[in-house]
């Protein structure tokens, strides 16, 4: 009973966790900048979320499965946006 509901509790706040980078993406939407984020951090911690997924897919572990797959796709996210930010301040200074 207290796993279950420690368990439930960890994912429900995994998935908190795993929005948060939308508060680094209105930030960057705000300012049309992604020059304050670390694009490499992201992918060690997308690594990460990656393989903790996998993890739990190969035990059948939804408090683990769930939270990772939300923090994976806001990770991705937050990447493709930070590097179109990057690519879109590139051509307005360009040559």
């Amino acid at each position: 009973m207290v796993g279950t509901a420690l368990a439930f509790g960890a994912a429900t706040w995994g998935v908190v966790m795993a929005l948060s980078p939308l508060l680094q993406i209105r930030k960057m939407l705000i300012t049309r900048s992604s020059e304050d984020v670390s694009i490499s951090y992201f992918l060690v911690l997308l690594v990460g979320f990656a393989l903790w997924m996998a993890y739990g897919i190969s035990i059948s572990n939804p408090a683990l499965v769930i939270p990772n797959a939300v923090a994976l796709v806001m990770g991705v996210v937050t990447v493709v946006i930070a590097a179109a930010l990057r690519s879109d301040a590139g051509r307005e200074h360009g040559p």
